[in-house]
């Protein structure tokens, strides 16, 4: 490829939000480890939420229903300004209530319970001719629910199956990686068909010492109905058939029947490969391998902050390194000799389009698009571990973070929390509100931009001394709600003080040149 001295994008400020147009189905991230294969015993399950999806969360309470109580089926709940907010919300049906719900974290896809379960998402689509938009249910209304009714992940599977049989489904393909304190699964599921109500869908266990990823592509193959480790609805092949998708010979493999339309015949894409060949290296494995196993064992154990990790990759110093030809030349000086050519301070993996087509406009090939782990459009993550040896309250521990979690800093958040800080009852995705956290860190996030060659030291230092923290600070098992709330408020006070601060530094930095 070619290299270019990029004099044009001296002081030019690029916020890198990369068109999600431009990359249809990039959407979402999820790292599993079941808990032999993490260092200290915990199972994780985490998602990136990439999209302008809202950013407000609120823990919901617990409580009691009476006999005649009726739960509402909603869609559009992604999208709204702030709780209560029902704009874009349509009621699709009401179902029995359950006579005790349980307190969870209301995040754009519910993503925790009192009880130490806990959701991560990713979207595969699969083929359009499966959707029936009249199902009553979409992925993030089924997650609502079984963390409202549920205790463990297999219980959570059967009742986010059947209610989707029943009452039909009405989204695309999607991809949940549903955890509890003992193990891990990842739960794939599909309409049946345009003009039909139900669900089809498949289940896979995480094996206790092996980690695995889902990141927008169908990842179940075989599906061995008589292991304890797999659960699928008994409609499955014939759905397959029923939409052309199988012909009913040979095997049935779950992600070549619904896989989807941008996965190029393969069940993995840029981050699989990345996740799992950095956790197992030894496996050897190779981008042309038509398939990557389901899941791996570690060459050691994960811990959580090495998860929060990967979801910092962007694969700088990699051969997946989108940053490595922009490039400027230095002259001649004191510390070097003869001209020197560096990557230039400008460089950053998350680049608009309308950059990229620039740069390749002035020298083809200098950048080509890699979905990275983190990008820069991403509404907001967790990573959640579930740590069975504790009180419920105190184990399940939901490591939020918004914006671009390649930059941003991560707030706990437990099972037992029963209140945020104000800052998080706001969405901030459709107007400029300070005081919302996806502000508070956003400003500093963007405009670090302009050179993160020069300030990603700056924001890696201080997510890693704030995560130390935090890790090394958790409360302890018998922490009360009370002291879990404040744990949380504490946190995330420091971190937005310290991105206020970083803020500042940029703006000064700035404002002098650079």
């Amino acid at each position: 490829m070619k290299k270019i001295i990029l004099i044009l994008l001296s002081g030019l400020f690029c916020l890198s939000v990369f068109a999600q147009e431009e990359y249809i189905g990039g959407n979402c991230t999820s790292i599993m480890v079941g808990r032999l294969a993490s260092t200290d015993g915990s199972v994780i399950t985490s998602h990136t939420c990439d999209g302008r999806y809202r950013t407000w969360a609120y823990v919901e309470p617990a409580a009691d229903h009476g006999p005649q109580e009726m739960h509402q089926v909603l869609r559009g709940t992604m999208h709204t300004a702030f709780r209560g907010d029902t704009t874009g919300v349509r009621l699709m049906g009401v179902i029995p209530e359950a006579t005790h719900t349980y307190a969870y974290l209301n995040t754009a896809y519910p993503c925790l319970n009192e009880k130490q379960l806990a959701i991560g998402e990713t979207t595969f689509v699969g083929p359009d001719t499966l959707v029936n938009k009249a199902g009553w249910f979409t992925i993030e209304e089924l997650e609502r629910v079984a963390l409202q009714r549920c205790s463990s992940a297999r219980e959570a599977i059967y009742l986010m199956g059947r209610l989707a049989e029943q009452y039909g489904y009405g989204d695309s393909g999607e991809c949940l990686t549903v955890a509890d304190k003992n193990e891990v699964w990842q739960f794939e599921i599909v309409g049946v068909g345009k003009d039909r109500v139900g669900a089809a869908w498949a289940a896979q266990r995480i094996p206790d010492n092996h980690v695995a990823v889902s990141a927008n592509i169908p990842r179940i193959g075989r599906i061995d109905r008589k292991s304890k480790d797999f659960i699928a609805s008994s409609n499955l092949e014939q759905v397959a058939i029923d939409n052309g998708l199988w012909d009913g010979k040979g095997d049935f493999i779950f992600w070549k029947c619904f896989n989807a339309p941008y996965a190029k015949g393969r069940n993995f894409s840029d981050r699989e490969f990345f996740i799992l060949s950095h956790l197992a290296p030894s496996l050897g494995l190779t981008y042309d391998m038509p398939e990557l196993p389901f899941s791996v064992k570690p060459d050691k154990k994960v811990s959580v902050r090495e998860v929060m990790a990967l979801y910092r990759e962007t694969y700088e110093g990699t051969d997946f390194d989108m940053t490595k030809n922009v490039c400027l030349t230095l002259p001649p000086s004191k510390d070097h000799p003869t001209d020197t050519t560096i990557v230039s301070p400008v460089a950053n993996p998350w680049l608009t389009g309308t950059m990229m087509r620039t740069l390749n406009t002035i020298a083809p090939g200098t950048v080509e698009f890699r979905r990275t782990v983190a990008v820069a459009w991403c509404a907001y993550s967790h990573v959640t571990q579930l740590r069975g040896w504790l009180p419920d309250a105190v184990g399940g521990v939901c490591w939020l973070s918004v914006d671009n979690p390649g930059q941003s800093p991560r707030v706990p958040v437990f099972s037992g929390t029963t209140v945020l800080p104000r800052a998080y009852w706001d969405c901030g995705q459709k107007q400029y509100k300070p005081d919302c956290a996806l502000w508070q860190f956003r400003r500093a996030n963007k405009l670090a931009t302009v050179a993160w060659q020069r300030t990603k030291k700056m924001f890696n230092d201080e997510i890693l001394r704030l995560e130390g923290m935090a890790v090394d600070g958790l409360p302890g098992k018998d922490a009360t709600a009370a002291g879990l709330n404040a744990y949380t408020e504490y946190i995330y006070n420091e971190s937005a003080r310290t991105w206020d601060d970083l803020e500042q530094k940029l703006w000064l930095m700035f404002g002098m040149g650079f």
